[in-house]
C-alpha cells in the first residue's frame, strides 16, 4: 500500500456496509413489508375455520370430551398396580403377621413372653395386586352419559364453526361496504372541489358572490372531513376481518363478491329443527334423564373380584424371604347413607325437568329467529330497491341543478344539497346490497346451513 494512505478502520467498514443496506431496503416500498393479503370470502371462512381462536377453543373441548370418555371407560377394566411397604413394630399381632409372612417363625416364637413382648421387627412388603369389576352400574352409566356429552360437544362444535363463519361473512362484505363508503367520500371530494372551482371562475368573472365561493370552499372541507372518517372505518373494518381469521394485523378482501339466492323458506324450517345447538341441547337433556338413572344406581351393590401376589422380607427392599397369593371375590352394597340417594335422585329429576324447559325455549327461538330472519331478507330486498331508485333520482337531480347554477338560475345551495344528497344514495346503494346478502346468509345461519351456503359443508361433515 502507498505510504500516506491509511486502511480503512472498522467503523467505516460497518458504516458503509449500513449505508448499502439502506439504499437496498429504499429501492422496495415500504408497502412490500406490510402488505395484507386478499382473501375471497370462502377462502376467508376456511381460514378463520382453522385458525381462528374461539374455534380452535373449542375443538380443544370436544377432544377433553373425548378423553373423558376413556375416563369413563377405564372404571370398567381391571386395576392393576404395585406396592412396596416398610413396617417396623413391636406390636404383637403385626410382629407375629410379619415372622409368619417372612417365612421365618420358629418354635421359640410361641413362647408367651414372646407373643405378648416382641422384640421389634421389620417388614419390606412388597405386593401386586389385580382388581376388576363386574357388576358397576354407575360406570356403565357413567360411560353412556360421556359419550353423549361428547357427542353434544361435536355437535356444538359445528355450530360453533357456523357462528364464526356468518361473523367472518358479515365482516368480509362490511370491508367491501367501508371500501365503497371510501370511495364515495373520495368523489365526494372530487366534485366538491368542482363545485369550487366554478364558484371561483364565477366570482372571478363577476357572475357569482364571494358568498358561494366561501360555501364551496366550506363544502370541500367537509367532504374531506367525511373522507378521512372512511378510510377510517375502512381499516377498522379490515382489522376486525383479521381478528376473525386469527391474524395479528389486519386482512384484506378481494374484488370479487358473490351473490347469494334464497331459497324456499320450509327448507330453512326443516334445516332449522337439526341445527346444532338444538341438537346439542337435545344430547344434554338425554343426558339430564340418564342422571336420574345414575342417581338410581346408588341402591344396587358393588360387585368385582380380585387377587395378588406378596412377597415380604426383614431386611431387604424388594425382598422374598417368604411369597402368598390371594384371590378374592367381593360385594359391597351401601344399606344407609343418611338420604343422600333419595335427594340426589330429586335433584336429578328437577335438573331433567330444567334441561327440557331449556330445550323447549330453544325451539321457540330457533323458530322466531329464522322468522326474524326472512322478514329481514324482504325488508333488505325493499331497501335495495328503493336505494338504486333513490340514485338514479339524485343522480338526475344533481345534474339538472348544476346546469341551472352553472347557467345562474340557481343559488350555490341547492347544488350543494343536491350533491350531498347524491354522496348519501351512493353510500347508501352499496350498503344496502350487501345488506341484502348478509340478510341472505342469516337465515342459512339462522336454519344451520351456512357453510352449504358457501359451498363448504362437504369439508366440514369430513371432519
Amino acid at each position: 500500500m502507498p505510504r500516506g494512505i491509511r486502511a480503512p478502520g472498522a467503523p467505516m467498514i460497518i458504516l458503509t456496509l449500513t449505508c448499502t443496506l439502506l439504499l437496498s431496503l429504499a429501492a422496495f416500498p415500504a408497502c412490500s413489508f406490510a402488505q395484507e393479503q386478499a382473501f375471497s370470502l370462502t377462502d376467508a371462512v376456511r381460514h378463520a375455520l382453522e385458525h381462528n381462536n374461539e374455534v380452535r377453543a373449542a375443538e380443544s373441548s370436544v377432544a377433553a370430551r373425548k378423553d373423558d370418555v376413556g375416563v369413563a371407560r377405564s372404571n370398567l377394566l381391571p386395576r392393576v398396580f404395585f406396592e412396596e411397604r416398610f413396617l417396623r413394630t413391636n406390636n404383637p399381632t403385626y410382629a407375629f403377621m410379619a415372622k409368619l409372612n417372612q417365612g421365618r417363625f420358629t418354635q421359640q416364637d410361641f413362647a408367651i413372653d414372646s407373643l405378648n413382648n416382641p422384640n421389634p421387627v421389620n417388614d419390606y412388603q412388597t405386593q401386586f395386586g389385580v382388581e376388576q369389576p363386574l357388576f358397576v352400574p354407575k360406570a356403565w352409566v357413567g360411560l353412556d352419559m360421556s359419550r353423549r356429552e361428547h357427542q353434544a360437544g361435536s355437535v356444538e362444535l359445528a355450530r360453533k364453526k357456523e357462528e364464526i363463519a356468518f361473523k367472518v361473512c358479515q365482516a368480509w362484505l362490511m370491508v367491501h361496504t367501508a371500501r365503497a363508503q371510501l370511495r364515495v367520500a373520495e368523489k365526494g371530494v372530487e366534485d366538491a372541489r368542482e363545485h369550487h372551482r366554478i364558484a371561483k371562475l364565477r366570482y372571478d368573472a363577476d357572475l357569482g358572490m364571494y358568498a358561494d365561493t366561501l360555501r364551496a370552499s366550506t363544502a370541500l372541507a367537509e367532504a374531506r372531513q367525511r373522507k378521512v372518517t372512511a378510510d377510517k372505518n375502512h381499516h377498522l373494518a379490515r382489522r376486525v376481518l383479521g381478528l376473525l381469521l386469527g391474524l395479528r394485523g389486519s386482512a384484506d378482501v378481494s374484488d370479487e363478491i358473490p351473490d347469494f339466492a334464497a331459497r324456499n323458506i320450509e327448507e330453512y324450517r326443516t334445516a332449522s329443527q337439526a341445527r346444532g345447538d338444538v341438537r346439542s341441547l337435545e344430547l344434554r337433556f338425554e343426558n339430564a334423564e340418564k342422571n336420574i338413572r345414575m342417581s338410581e344406581t346408588d341402591y344396587l351393590p358393588y360387585i368385582g373380584v380380585g387377587g395378588g401376589y406378596q412377597w415380604n422380607d426383614p431386611s431387604n427392599l424388594f425382598g422374598n424371604s417368604g411369597d402368598s397369593w390371594q384371590v378374592m371375590a367381593f360385594l359391597r352394597w351401601n344399606l344407609f347413607d343418611g338420604t343422600k340417594r333419595e335427594y340426589e335422585r330429586s335433584r336429578a329429576k328437577h335438573q331433567a325437568e330444567q334441561a327440557r324447559e331449556h330445550l323447549l325455549g330453544m325451539k321457540k327461538a330457533v323458530a322466531y329467529g329464522l322468522y326474524q330472519a326472512e322478514l329481514g331478507v324482504e325488508e333488505t330486498k325493499a331497501n335495495l330497491e328503493l336505494a338504486r331508485e333513490a340514485l338514479k333520482t339524485a343522480e338526475e337531480g344533481t345534474r339538472l341543478v348544476q346546469m341551472r347554477y352553472e347557467n345562474a338560475f340557481s343559488p350555490i345551495v341547492d347544488l350543494l344539497d343536491a350533491q350531498m344528497v347524491l354522496d348519501r344514495a351512493r353510500a347508501g346503494l352499496v350498503a344496502r346490497e350487501n345488506e341484502h346478502r348478509i340478510a341472505i346468509l342469516n337465515l342459512g345461519f339462522e336454519s344451520g346451513t351456512i357453510l352449504k351456503e358457501l359451498g363448504i359443508a362437504t369439508e366440514e361433515k369430513r371432519d
